[in-house]
This record gives C-alpha cells, sequence and structure tokens, in this order.
C-alpha cells in the first residue's frame, strides 16, 4: 500500500490546531470532573455527603461553581499592582497548560480509511502528543519552573502581609524541591539514554521474572523522592504552606476572587495532571500494559493517571501540614541528598553492573 503523501503547510496547521484543541478539551474536561470527585471523595472520607444536590448525584455542581465564579464580583485592592495582579493568574495557568504540550497519551493512532475522513487524513499515523521533543523533559522542567512566578507576583502585587508570605514562602518551597524533583529524573534519563519521553516508556517494555519492566521496581527510590517533590511543587497537603488557610488565610491568592481565582484554582489541577501524567510515563510504563498477552492502550495510561490523582486526593483527607520549618529542613537535609546518593548508585550499576559486563564483552 502507498505511503500517505505528506502534508502541505495548511494540512499540517490544521492537524496541529485540531491535536491542541483535543488535548486543551480533554484537560480541561479532567480538571472540572477532578474538582467534584475531590469534593465527594473527601466528603466519604470525613463521614460527609458532599455535593449531591445539583444534578443527580450532584454531578452539575462543577457547572453551578462555574456560573458563579463568572458572575461573582470582581474585587481588586485599591493599593494593588493593577497589571501584575492581572497578569499573574494568567501567568499560573498559562505556564500550566503548556507543560502538557510535550506530555504523550499514548502510542500513535493510524485514522482508519473511510468516507467521513477526508482523503488527505485516511490511513494517516498521529502521535497523541502535540509536540514531541527530544528534550521533553527539559522544557517541562523549564516551563514548571515559570508558574512559581505567578505565584510570587499574585503574592507581591496584592500590597497585603498574608499574600506576601505566601508568594516568598511558595518561591523558596518551589525552589527547594524543584532541585530534588530533577534528580529524581536522573536515574531515570540515565536508563533510557534519552530526555525524550517516548524513549523512555520505550525503554520500559517487556517483562522480567513475571514483572513489567517499568522504572518503578527499578527505579524505586527516585519515584518515591519524585512522588513527594511532586507533591510539594503542586503545593498540595501535606505541604499546602503557600496557602495555609490557618495562618495566612488564603495565603498568596487571599485577594482574588471571581475567574481569576478560579485560574489559580486551574492552574494547580493542570499541575496536578501534569505530575501524574509524567509518573505514569516515567515510571509506570505510561500506556504500556502490566499484563503480558494485553496490547498496549490509552486507556491503561487514562487508568494510571487517574489513578495518581485519586492518591493526592487521599493525601489531602489523610496527612497534616507540615511546619515552616520541618518543610524547608525535609528538602534540603534528605530529599536532595538521598537522590544524589541514588544517582550514584545508577550510575555505578550502569558502569560496572551485569549490562556493562555483557557491552564489554561484545
Amino acid at each position: 500500500m502507498n505511503e500517505p503523501l505528506p502534508l502541505t503547510p495548511l494540512q499540517q496547521a490544521i492537524v496541529s490546531t485540531l491535536q491542541v484543541l483535543l488535548i486543551f478539551a480533554a484537560n480541561l474536561g479532567l480538571f472540572t470532573a477532578i474538582t467534584y470527585v475531590e469534593r465527594r471523595l473527601l466528603a466519604f472520607m470525613q463521614f460527609r455527603l458532599g455535593p449531591n444536590r445539583t444534578g443527580p448525584f450532584g454531578l452539575l455542581q462543577p457547572v453551578a461553581d462555574g456560573i458563579k465564579l463568572f458572575f461573582k464580583e470582581e474585587l481588586m485592592p485599591e493599593s494593588a499592582t493593577r497589571w501584575l495582579f492581572f497578569l499573574a493568574p494568567a501567568l499560573s495557568v498559562a505556564s500550566a497548560f503548556l507543560a502538557l504540550a510535550v506530555v504523550p497519551y499514548g502510542a500513535p493512532v493510524v485514522l482508519p480509511r473511510w468516507g467521513l475522513l477526508p482523503a488527505w487524513l485516511q490511513g494517516r499515523s498521529f502521535p497523541l502528543q502535540i509536540a514531541d521533543l527530544d528534550v521533553g523533559l527539559l522544557y517541562i522542567f523549564a516551563i514548571t519552573a515559570l508558574g512559581v512566578y505567578g505565584i510570587v507576583m499574585a503574592g507581591w502585587a496584592s500590597n497585603n502581609k498574608y499574600t506576601l508570605l505566601g508568594g516568598l514562602r511558595s518561591s523558596a518551597q518551589m525552589f527547594s524541591y524543584e532541585l530534588a524533583l530533577g534528580l529524581s529524573w536522573v536515574g531515570v534519563i540515565m536508563l533510557a539514554g534519552s530526555f525524550r519521553i517516548q524513549d523512555i516508556v520505550a525503554s520500559q517494555q517487556g517483562f522480567s521474572w513475571g514483572l513489567p519492566n517499568w522504572n518503578v521496581f527499578r527505579q524505586f527510590p527516585a519515584f518515591v523522592i519524585y512522588l513527594i517533590a511532586a507533591t510539594a511543587e503542586c503545593a498540595r497537603i501535606p505541604f499546602d504552606l503557600p496557602e495555609g488557610e490557618a495562618e495566612l488565610v488564603a495565603g498568596f491568592h487571599t485577594e482574588y476572587s471571581s475567574m481569576k481565582f478560579a485560574m489559580f484554582q486551574m492552574g494547580e489541577y493542570i499541575n496536578l495532571i501534569t505530575v501524574s501524567a509524567l509518573a505514569s510515563n516515567l515510571f509506570f510504563g505510561g500506556w504500556l500494559s502490566p499484563i503480558a498477552f494485553v496490547p498496549a492502550s490509552f486507556f491503561w495510561f487514562l487508568f494510571k493517571v487517574l489513578a495518581f490523582l485519586f492518591f493526592f486526593i487521599w493525601l489531602r483527607g489523610t496527612l497534616p501540614r507540615f511546619r515552616y520549618d520541618q518543610l524547608m529542613q525535609f528538602g534540603w537535609k534528605l530529599l536532595v541528598p538521598a537522590a544524589a546518593i541514588w544517582i550514584l548508585a545508577t550510575a555505578g550499576f550502569l558502569a560496572f553492573g551485569p549490562a556493562a559486563r555483557v557491552a564489554v564483552l561484545d
């Protein structure tokens, strides 16, 4: 069968636009669903009912919340720095969505050859990913680092002592745990020999001793470090010091209302989806199946992401908040040294382990 002709610039633009819209809409829908699921799960954990009035089983509660936030009055302190006050939530949500651009959601799909599709699309393969970069992990690390600027700007621009403290806490926390987060990826990158997320997933194919060759088994200490650091990066309990309602009212977004508040919430949940998707791809084989005779599928990836989202919700309903000095000491005195030691152990295994000996013999 003849290979499809290369796409024209216009056709490529149409395909890219559809990919962006599809992935944006899917993550927006997942964000909406999480807000409902989290409230229901926390209610069950605390022996409450949770939202159950708006629609059957309260399923329309996120819609009602969105309508309320959209029509709610926009408030801004008189002494606030106006342009930074408006820019902060936009930067926060933009950095969250941009990080999703290089996350693969599954193996490339081949469109069927049937009449409803345009002829130039039939039989063509498309990746479930907006941009497949060779330095995908570095791109995510760089983009997610920009999110803290939105929080710091919000804290400073509001001209409120509680928001300022929340912004300062956030900057120190993100800087501290970003280092451990980045170090937790190094062992995975060394095993795969690539920064490209597709290559990292491909390196986890196959089975050994009845178990899949996932990095969670080969890099378990790195996975634990990643999970802790990712929770801190998303400022989720027990690392929600930038908000700290008991101490800082609501922290950096105390003065925000209406859609600006909603944008901060959206940025937080999209970051949660990003770290869950990364954990699935880096440590749990992405869309690869855990069963030898079952093929890889997007649904495996979705299941793993939802499992991680449930885990983060479970943490919120279970653990108390750290004290700030405990937060900083844990990051610098435990996580960073542990990540560095594990990198050395991985390097030693690659240099002197069985694989190295086989390579020398070859």
